[in-house]
């Protein structure tokens, strides 16, 4: 079974800093391949959304709403992908999600909550 694993969630007061991380890791069988990574978000009531994503030659790609503040990377080496947040707002307050292909099929993580409050 493939996992990806969230970390680094929490409360942050607006224009506050976040990072998240998401590991990818599988029980049995080895990683052949991840390809696009990506982050999404779902706040309470909306769609989910993306946020950011980024290739496994990384190539990136954001939201409108995000570009300036986030920035993604990954670690190849590491199976890791990263989401750095800075200038946080009261409207980035959702559940974060981590979505990979990983050889040559989705997944999703558990989703993380981050919190923008004063």
């Amino acid at each position: 079974q493939v996992q990806l694993v969230e970390s680094g969630g929490g409360l942050v007061q607006p224009g506050g800093s976040l990072s998240l991380s998401c590991a990818a890791s599988r029980s049995s069988r080895s990683i052949l391949s991840i390809g696009r990574m990506g982050w999404y978000r779902q706040a309470p009531g909306k769609q989910r959304e993306m946020v950011a994503d980024i290739t496994s030659s990384g190539s990136t790609n954001y939201a409108d709403s995000v570009k300036g503040r986030f920035t993604i990377s990954r670690d190849n080496a590491k199976n890791t992908l990263y989401l750095q947040m800075s200038g946080l707002k009261v409207e980035d307050t959702a559940v974060y999600y981590c979505n990979a292909i990983i050889n040559w099929r989705e997944y999703w993580g558990q989703g993380t909550q981050v919190t923008v409050s004063s």
